[in-house]
């Protein structure tokens, strides 16, 4: 029922059939116009073009992911399934993309781009920035929504969403609309994945990301997990090519098992960086409050962010200002760097703490 929620023009949509779709990667290869040679020395490989949906990849994805191959859309981050999704559910002017802000942009950006209404319901920020669910479904049925986004841990405030909450959104919407869920921070939470619930919720979709825990920002690797029928009509939609072969290369590469145990200790360090941060920065007189995070970043709220912002850049810690983010006007978002990283951010901030002592003295 669910891929019937896509836009009816696109459901006898006949996909780019590229050549590699069309005969493997093995023999001599005249199918696809390339060039013959390798670029460089060293660049054997370069020349032709890539799987488009790597097999050995797709396949330990899914071993990561706990679901089928068939299950698994790889393509370049996140945006990119977002980007997708919204092209093929709704239609310009007609169809709408319900948000919760604040969250992450892309989900109105890419509405935006489509023509399609981007519908917002807020976050509740005296319940901990929760999800409104009656809100939410209340939102989509009016808005003739064909998609929901729901951001957990969200971001940029850091919490996870009531998980109750969620899933009622995507029950009461099963008929209407597809529920992604962004999941680029669950490995920095104590919770489980989402497609744990899928079984018997063809409307519910996962977003995940190689971007953030396993370190691959550079390589431009994300994942939607939804039903084998969705993930299936989405591949028809991407481009023909999307996973660059270096690109591959360096995603293969990072998630070899003997990785595992170095990312496990890596993100212990981080859950307990974050715990001496959020202390931290508690303590400063800068600081009115430090919502609660099950990422890799802090959400600080500072009556005088502007100025603080500008202060740590002076040190040289880079930091990112919220303010155009509706309700976080005074807040910045800090991530969780390494130990020393983490370190001369505090530092920084207490030498603003001294200077404006000593100013005032």
């Amino acid at each position: 029922m669910s891929l019937q929620l896509a836009r009816p023009d696109l459901l006898s949509f006949v996909p780019y059939s590229s050549a590699r779709q069309e005969a493997s990667a093995a023999g001599v290869l005249l199918n696809a116009n390339e060039w013959p040679w390798a670029p460089f020395a060293g660049g054997e490989g370069l020349n032709r073009y890539p799987q488009p949906q790597p097999a050995e990849l797709v396949n330990r994805l899914a071993d990561i992911y706990a679901v089928d191959p068939d299950m698994l859309l790889v393509g370049r981050g996140s945006d990119e399934a977002i980007d997708l999704l919204v092209r093929g559910f709704c239609r310009p002017g007609i169809d709408a993309v319900v948000t919760s802000p604040p969250t992450f942009g892309m989900y109105r950006v890419s509405a935006q781009l489509q023509g399609a209404a981007a519908v917002e319901v807020p976050l509740l920020a005296a319940r901990g920035f929760a999800v409104d669910a009656d809100a939410l479904i209340a939102a989509a049925h009016s808005a003739n929504a064909k998609l929901v986004f729901v951001c957990t841990p969200n971001n940029p405030t850091g919490q996870l969403a009531d998980r109750a909450d969620v899933l009622r959104v995507v029950d009461a919407l099963r008929d209407q609309a597809l529920v992604v869920v962004d999941e680029a921070y669950v490995e920095f939470a104590d919770a489980p994945s989402y497609t744990e619930a899928m079984h018997e919720r063809p409307n519910l979709l996962v977003l995940r990301t190689l971007s953030k825990a396993f370190g691959l920002a550079a390589a431009r690797i994300g994942t939607l997990v939804g039903e084998p029928s969705i993930i299936a009509f989405v591949r028809g939609l991407i481009a023909p090519y999307p996973i660059p072969q270096p690109s591959l290369v360096a995603a293969l590469a990072g998630l070899d098992p003997v990785n595992d145990e170095l990312r496990a200790q890596r993100l212990a360090q981080t859950r307990a960086e974050r715990v001496r941060m959020a202390k931290e920065f508690e303590q400063s007189p800068w600081v009115s409050k430090v919502w609660r995070s099950d990422a890799n970043f802090l959400c600080i709220q500072m009556p005088d962010s502007q100025r603080v912002l500008a202060a740590l850049a002076a040190s040289k810690v880079i930091v990112r200002s919220l303010a155009r983010y509706p309700g976080l006007a005074d807040c910045l978002r800090i991530s969780v760097g390494t130990r020393e990283e983490n370190s001369a951010a505090l530092a920084a901030l207490q030498t603003i703490n001294a200077t404006t002592q000593d100013t005032a003295a």
